[in-house]
């Protein structure tokens, strides 16, 4: 995808300033069977076990399902595309992360591992020109229960998370009044959220032991209209 070199480059750079217990990067494009096989791959070489897998990886679109004064309708290409990248890439690093998981001894919990997905409030609250985006975000959703039950007999724990407006890539393209108007909106704290406020959610998925099978909104209070 056409962000896909700033991705490699960030994730590059934040692993180098890491210097307790440096980490490793690997870059794949979640929708290619090999390369995610190939990297949790070189994670099993690496490490030997895998305990968490925060999947993030998304893309967005913004078309009406048709255009009267132009006469012109939705790209189905554009729509495939969104719903394979957000919805099939989730669910491709989820397997593979299992099969790792799969080998580790569980904890005294009987547990062996924990996954976080990224919904959005989109899947609630989808807006105008946001069918493809709200329709991926909505299987994210709707695969949060049953994968909880699918691995409950392995120890392995699933919740996702459903931010609302964040200063994300997607919209650090807008023009700065339009990102301050986004966090406006929001009841409080009035601000786009930021990667501190979706970090401290994942990490209390990650060490609650009983969180499970849960979409949990982290939006400030805010209900998106339409």
């Amino acid at each position: 995808q056409s962000g896909q070199p700033v991705t490699v480059n960030a994730g590059k750079s934040l692993t180098s300033n890491i210097q307790l217990q440096p980490p490793a990067f690997f870059s794949a494009d979640v929708t290619n069977e090999q390369q995610i096989q190939d990297m949790f791959n070189q994670i099993k070489e690496k490490y030997n076990r895998l305990d968490a897998v925060i999947n993030c990886a998304g893309i967005g679109v913004a078309f009406r399902t048709y255009n009267i004064n132009k006469r012109s309708m939705h790209g189905f290409d554009e729509f495939k595309r969104v719903l394979n990248v957000n919805a099939g890439g989730t669910f491709n690093v989820i397997r593979w992360a299992c099969h790792i998981m799969a080998d580790n001894q569980p904890d005294p919990q009987g547990q062996r591992g924990v996954i976080i997905n990224t919904a959005s409030v989109a899947a609630y609250e989808g807006q105008i020109g946001q069918v493809a985006y709200a329709a991926s975000k909505g299987a994210i959703v709707s695969m949060t229960l049953p994968l909880a039950r699918d691995l409950s007999n392995m120890g392995i724990r699933v919740c996702a998370i459903a931010p609302g407006v964040f200063h994300t890539p997607m919209l650090a393209s807008l023009p700065s009044k339009v990102r301050t108007l986004l966090g406006n909106m929001v009841p409080f704290p009035a601000r786009l959220g930021n990667s501190d406020d979706y970090a401290h959610l994942a990490q209390a998925i990650i060490e609650n032991p009983y969180l499970n099978g849960e979409v949990i909104r982290l939006d400030g209070a805010l209900r998106m209209p339409p």
